[in-house]
């Protein structure tokens, strides 16, 4: 397997564990951890936008 595979897995797995994150800070009414959950999704998020959109344009320079 690529190293992009693992890289991918990875990045999905932090996404897992945020919203893991959110749903035990909401069960607790914990307002502080489900906002620090909720950057902490925001910003998983966002490092997986660039992460598959060089993917496409990689695909179309082959």
């Amino acid at each position: 397997m690529s190293d992009r595979f693992f890289n991918g897995a990875g990045w999905w797995l932090f996404v897992v564990c945020a919203a893991l994150f959110i749903v035990a800070s909401m069960r607790a009414g914990d307002m502080l951890a489900l906002a620090g959950s909720a950057a902490f999704m925001a910003a998983n998020i966002s490092f997986l936008v660039p992460f598959y959109r060089r993917s496409g344009k990689q695909d179309h320079e082959e």
